[in-house]
């Protein structure tokens, strides 16, 4: 017989091995097989569009170009215009200075790490002790898969990011929910 849930508790070991497969698995992605690298693509004329951007002072944050503060301006002939002339786009700028990869690395860790968590939550409370192997690993590869790739369709879909990087995410987010949802698979409590 098959208990009700399972408690976070026992769940520990697969939510901090599934976060370090993940990790790794990631790092393998970016560093070595690098098939984000085609993904960013440079302005012909960078160092112009570096100054424009540096006279006008902006701070760290998330833009839009042309702007428009509600629904009703861009009703206006003179912004349909900015439209048709372009470019339309989303700008994210950090802070100046070089990338803090150890800051970003840490973070990536811990929203790893809470991804499990959050399957862990779900099978807990959807599958008991003893669960078969293929049905913890339905459960925590979808819900995984979902935590990681669901964003990116967003960003497609709002912001304009290319479907090409978007399909190349949903690709990372399947490899990472197969590895996670394999952990737990693997670790799941015995009855």
């Amino acid at each position: 017989m098959v208990s009700t849930s399972v408690s976070l508790t026992h769940l520990w070991l697969p939510i901090l091995l599934s976060a370090v497969i993940v990790f790794v698995a990631s790092s393998l992605i970016h560093m070595v097989l690098k098939w984000h690298n085609s993904d960013y693509r440079a302005l012909s004329n960078e160092e112009e569009v570096r100054a424009a951007i540096r006279k006008g002072s902006p701070a760290p944050g998330q833009y839009v170009i042309p702007h428009c503060a509600d629904m009703k301006e861009m009703e206006k002939p003179e912004v349909q215009q900015k439209y048709m002339d372009g470019p339309v786009g989303f700008l994210m700028l950090s802070p100046s200075g070089a990338p803090n990869m150890g800051k970003a690395l840490g973070l990536w860790f811990l929203y790893s790490a809470a991804v499990a968590f959050m399957a862990a939550y779900v099978a807990g409370h959807t599958l008991g002790a003893g669960a078969h192997y293929l049905k913890v690993f339905r459960i925590v590869g979808t819900v995984s898969f979902l935590t990681y790739a669901g964003g990116s369709v967003q960003a497609g879909i709002w912001m304009g990011k290319p479907w090409r990087s978007v399909v190349k995410d949903l690709a990372d987010g399947l490899i990472y929910g197969l590895l996670s949802a394999g952990v737990f698979g693997w670790l799941w409590p015995k009855i």
